[in-house]
């Protein structure tokens, strides 16, 4: 995987020197990790909200899962490849502030929302506003650190994704839970809403101050961001590449893709689940993987993030692969039994042992990434990689859950075996 990379500068990821200090490659990290942990917040908020949406708007489990998965994830993938390509020449950190805005501002706007039509569509505008953050970060990052450090600057800004996450369930239960009333409110703009729809600004509106900050991140590549055009790689050359490395590149996507799947799946119908099977409010169960989720996810990321780099130390060219393994192995055994097992201590032991593994392979991911593909494909190459990963997890995960429980059990208890 490593041969590809241009040997960078001992204090610096750039292959032409230390341009930036490593206060401003971490500070760099720090923005761009809370950038992770609001766009999460928007993309996760949802799943707390399964019931109130069938409820309200008179949707089905598979027209949700459709509200989680195919509407943000179809936009978040497609453009990415646009995307990637203006990340490879422009202006990185202009391009996250720009990403970080739509998808708060739409994350905010679904809260007026009063059709599946307007849900769905809202739901398409934050998924074009984080097509943006991933290529950008990956690219951003690796320009920063050397490779030895590279999977633990990967993994921090992967805790991002984790926190958000968990600040979405926990903040979604809190929220819920006090406005979920009858009867509707009116806006200062006349229209009305359910109560309950406020979420959408209390978890939208602050992501706008990340847009702020993003502009504050040091451009590490120089005169790159205005040079010439001829600098382009076409996306024909990035996909030629990627053929010729197929084997590693093909079974990294795949395999991170199926993993994630199962992630996706756990974090959309989980509360779901322990409120149907267990019998638990929907604030307990938000409480519980907004808990798990915060906490145990974050370690789980940098504890990958930490094995990668130990055995690359170790002249293990291919250790983010065995980090994924790892994690897929262990996500086998703990996600496979969670569901069915009629003890609830033994099931949030389980859910224990889920996060970790579900989160241990993504710092090692992004740092496969950036190790796969030459400098000046990074943007590209990871808007490809995020596009297999996204479009089979994002639709995947969530949606396979519902179409088993609508059309093949039949009965929304059956959500366990589902899963």
């Amino acid at each position: 995987m490593s041969e590809s990379r241009t040997a960078p500068d001992a204090s610096s990821g750039h292959p032409h020197g230390p341009l930036v200090s490593p206060a401003q490659a971490w500070y760099a990290v720090a923005v761009l990790t809370l950038a992770n942990v609001s766009g999460f917040m928007d993309r996760q908020i949802l799943n707390l909200l399964v019931r109130p949406l069938r409820r309200d708007f008179g949707l089905s489990d598979t027209e949700v899962s459709l509200l989680m998965g195919l509407s943000f994830t179809v936009f978040y993938s497609v453009l990415g490849l646009p995307i990637g390509r203006w990340v490879d020449r422009g202006a990185r950190p202009r391009i996250v502030a720009l990403g970080a805005a739509i998808w708060s501002l739409l994350t905010a706007m679904t809260g007026s929302a009063r059709t599946f039509g307007q849900l769905f569509a809202a739901r398409i505008g934050v998924g074009v506003g984080e097509a943006t953050l991933g290529p950008a970060a990956v690219s951003i990052i690796a320009d920063h650190f050397p490779r030895k450090h590279l999977a633990s600057a990967m993994s921090v800004y992967q805790m991002g994704s984790f926190t958000g996450a968990g600040l979405a369930y926990a903040l979604g239960a809190f929220v819920v839970g006090r406005v979920d009333v009858p009867g509707r409110i009116t806006l200062p703009w006349g229209a009305e809403i359910f109560p309950w729809q406020t979420v959408f600004f209390w978890v939208g509106l602050p992501g706008l101050l990340v847009a702020l900050l993003a502009l504050t991140i040091r451009e590490p590549r120089g005169e790159r961001t205005t040079g010439p055009r001829d600098a382009e790689i076409p996306l024909g050359d990035v996909l030629r590449y990627m053929r010729t490395n197929v084997r590693t590149i093909g079974a990294m996507s795949f395999g991170f893709a199926c993993a994630l799947s199962v992630n996706f799946g756990v974090g959309a119908w989980l509360a779901t689940f322990l409120e149907r099977t267990h019998h638990w409010t929907i604030q307990q169960a938000g409480m519980l993987q907004g808990a798990l989720t915060f906490f145990v996810g974050p370690a789980g990321v940098l504890l990958g993030g930490r094995l990668t780099d130990a055995w690359a130390r170790r002249g293990l060219v291919d250790a983010p692969l065995r980090v994924g393994m790892v994690g897929a192995a262990g996500m086998l055994v703990s996600a496979g039994l969670y569901p069915i097992v009629p003890s609830v201590p033994l099931v949030v032991a389980l859910l224990v042992a889920v996060n970790v593994f579900a989160a241990l392979p993504w710092g090692a991911a992004s740092a496969a990434v950036a190790e796969a593909m030459p400098p000046r494909m990074r943007g590209q190459g990871s808007a490809v990689y995020q596009l297999i990963v996204n479009l089979v997890a994002g639709v995947l995960g969530p949606t396979a859950v519902a179409l088993l429980t609508d059309k093949v059990f039949g009965d929304p208890l059956a959500v366990r075996y589902s899963l």
